[in-house]
């Protein structure tokens, strides 16, 4: 009963096709972005905002973009820690060679790059699918870093290869404390996120799902093939290259090949395994759960060291969490393929007939 849409009556096709059609989603989504915007910057301290909170934000606008390819347009990728290289990089680059452009024009020009060198590797889906998919945008992973550390020009001819992102200044107002960093990433990533999140009602994400459930038969009906595979994977590194310059801008610092490793696109893919592919939120939910479970396992493994006076070694805590992380990825995909996003819709669905038996 605290969860209806009884009574809730629309008079109009806009009202019926927003994107939070009940009014208690609409007070849960202000309510939730005045504690973010508000709230967590007055309360959060510097290593909450700067170190936990600013990378879940990006990690969530990655796992998004690639949640857009594959949750929804159904396109295998493990090379998204490439395309947030690019768009590091690229950022960087107009920054230093168009002082004039700006933070704003060059980070959407990082994601167009990003989004250039997507459609590249994204041409192999126009053959190929499922695991060949995979190990062919995998190649983007190795060639994007090979050329980034083989051409000085990408790192202004750096010889360590690692270099000091620039000042963040936006109208000439500098973003430089954990809090306004922290501000800024929230207002991209929630602006993308709203985005995405039409962009999933529109004529171009009904296509994707399409496509995602069988083609043939998309193909069949009139989508177009070639412009619809080409356009997610667009999509999604746009999102990943913009993700990738808030990640060099915002939360490292510099600009390193060595910070997108092969390593950061399976995290990624983890991410909307957990958290539920084919969902915005389920990108939120599995960046906060891979995020925040190193940190909760860490305090675990302190408070068992004090009960039981038996000190854990980092080396066991690091490797129980890749054991306890694989474990939970095989449970999901046994138990709930749809993740924790799953989970919260059987829970709504439930708070709709409560207190009545389901």
């Amino acid at each position: 009963m605290l969860y209806r849409e009884a009574g809730q009556f629309k008079s109009s096709y806009a009202e019926d096709q927003g994107i939070f059609p009940l009014r208690q989603d609409r007070i849960a989504f202000w309510v939730l972005m005045a504690v973010a915007f508000v709230v967590v910057p007055l309360i959060g301290d510097q290593y909450w905002l700067s170190a936990i909170l600013t990378p879940f934000l990006i990690f969530a606008l990655a796992a998004l973009g690639l949640n857009i390819l594959t949750g929804y347009a159904g396109q295998l990728s493990l090379g998204t820690a490439a395309f947030m290289a690019v768009g590091a990089f690229m950022a960087y680059n107009f920054v230093l060679r168009m002082p004039w452009l700006g933070i704003i024009p060059s980070f959407i020009l990082a994601g167009l790059c990003a989004a250039a060198v997507g459609i590249v590797f994204g041409l192999p889906s126009l053959r190929i699918k499922g695991f060949y998919l995979a190990v062919a945008t995998l190649a983007a992973q190795f060639f994007v870093l090979w050329a980034l550390q083989r051409f000085g020009w990408f790192t202004n001819y750096s010889s360590s290869g690692v270099i000091t992102a620039q000042e963040i200044v936006i109208l000439g107002y500098a973003f430089k404390t954990p809090a306004q960093k922290y501000l800024l990433t929230l207002a991209i990533v929630a602006l993308m996120a709203l985005a995405a999140k039409n962009l999933m009602r529109s004529e171009t994400g009904r296509a994707f799902m399409a496509v995602r459930d069988m083609d043939v038969a998309a193909s069949v009906i009139g989508i177009p093939m070639m412009k619809t595979k080409l356009l997610a994977f667009a999509i999604s590194s746009f999102y990943c290259g913009v993700a990738g310059a808030l990640h060099a801008y915002a939360y490292l610092g510099t600009v390193e090949p060595e910070a997108y490793s092969l390593d950061l696109s399976f995290r990624i893919l983890f991410m909307i395994i957990i958290g539920g592919v084919g969902s915005i939120m389920g990108s939120f939910l599995g960046a906060g759960f891979i995020t925040l479970f190193p940190i909760f396992l860490n305090l675990a493994s302190g408070w068992v060291s004090h009960a039981l006076g038996v000190e854990i070694s980092h080396a066991t805590v690091s490797n129980l969490e890749l054991i306890i992380f694989g474990g939970l990825i095989i449970f999901f995909l046994i138990v709930e393929p749809h993740g924790f996003a799953r989970l919260w819709q059987i829970a709504k669905e439930k708070l709709r007939l409560w207190p009545f038996p389901h």
